[in-house]
């Protein structure tokens, strides 16, 4: 790995005099350059790990720091080593968009020349410059995302913090902030990003932690994560009504162990809209396989399709599809000025 810019050893938050742990003693390295994702589902502790190491949330036990400054010892200096850019939008409203990117400069200290440098190279940067004296409200959604990603960057920080930057974007916007995210990644910033988009980890991330009740259950880059679950293909099998009268949960447990017994190499995964999921060792003659494994079971197969495993299957597979509520997370993350 390149140098070392985040490093957490044991990272601990707990709520309610330690009866609700949010992070549980994570222990994390990001090297410098590289774009790493924090996935988990609702609850897992992401928010959190972001908000501690951003230092607007304090953490309960462990250590973290951000291009060697200990954020809890030394929170200030910290602040002047990141950018972040919330889960929503926190420009201010009352400026144009260059205004915004100047007075950022302002707060980190730059003089007037300086600022106005920086804000022009930015807007540069960001194909802004165009609209440098729009008001913000006028802003598109993606835009205004991207004037964002601009302010955040602005003071060069060792780090960007990405909280779930796409959502609620369209299609277009989303891809267009990939493109940035990753110019960004190749002018050497080191990028932390949480996302529920498994596509976007996907294509984006160098390495991706998966977090659920407050661990750190699974730390490898994309394809290592996918190989890691299943080794082989994924299946997806629609079955008819048995006829039995039972509820289709019931239908689907029982048709699942009757597949297994037929196939004993295979896994079997959750229930997906309502079909069945298979993971099947190799990707040659797979189907053949499993439709003649339905037949002598006595199964009607309706549909029947394959690929290769995916995020979202690694993902299922380790946090399963349960919907849940997360602990309390503490304060949102900020805008990264410092304190």
């Amino acid at each position: 790995m390149s140098r070392p810019v985040i490093v957490t050893s044991g990272l601990r938050k707990t709520y309610a005099d330690g009866k609700v742990v949010a992070v549980d003693g994570i222990d994390l390295t990001v090297g410098s350059g590289e774009i790493f994702g924090l996935l988990g589902p609702n609850g897992a502790g992401k928010t959190t790990t972001i908000g501690m190491l951003t230092t607007s949330v304090v953490p309960t036990g462990g250590t973290a720091t951000i291009g060697g400054v200990d954020v809890v010892a030394q929170p200030a200096v910290a602040k002047q080593l990141i950018g972040v850019v919330p889960q929503f939008n926190t420009l201010d409203r009352a400026l144009t968009v260059g205004e915004n990117l100047y007075f950022h400069g302002r707060y980190f200290g730059m003089g007037r020349a300086e600022a106005r440098a920086a804000r022009d190279e930015s807007l540069q940067r960001f194909n802004l410059a165009d609209r440098a004296a729009m008001p913000v409200m006028a802003m598109s959604g993606g835009m205004a995302q991207r004037l964002m990603v601009a302010r955040a960057t602005l003071h060069r920080p060792a780090v960007l913090f990405l909280d779930e930057p796409t959502s609620g974007l369209d299609p277009q916007s989303r891809l267009a902030l990939w493109d940035v995210v990753r110019r960004l990644r190749a002018a050497g910033q080191t990028v932390l990003l949480t996302t529920h988009y498994m596509e976007e980890a996907d294509q984006l991330c160098d390495r991706v932690a998966i977090m659920d009740h407050g661990r750190i259950v699974a730390l490898d880059s994309p394809a290592g994560l996918k190989r890691s679950v299943a080794d082989g293909t994924v299946v997806r099998i629609a079955l008819a009504d048995d006829g039995s009268g039972d509820d289709r949960a019931e239908q689907l447990t029982r048709a699942g162990a009757a597949l297994v017994a037929q196939l004993p190499d295979c896994a079997q995964g959750p229930v997906v809209d309502g079909a069945l999921q298979l993971t099947v060792p190799g990707t040659t003659g797979v189907l053949p396989r499993v439709m003649a494994a339905a037949e002598a079971a006595g199964l009607v197969v309706t549909d029947l399709s394959a690929s290769e495993p995916t995020l979202e299957t690694v993902f299922i597979a380790l946090t399963g599809r349960s919907l849940r509520e997360g602990p309390p997370t503490g304060p949102p993350v900020g805008t990264g000025r410092p304190r």
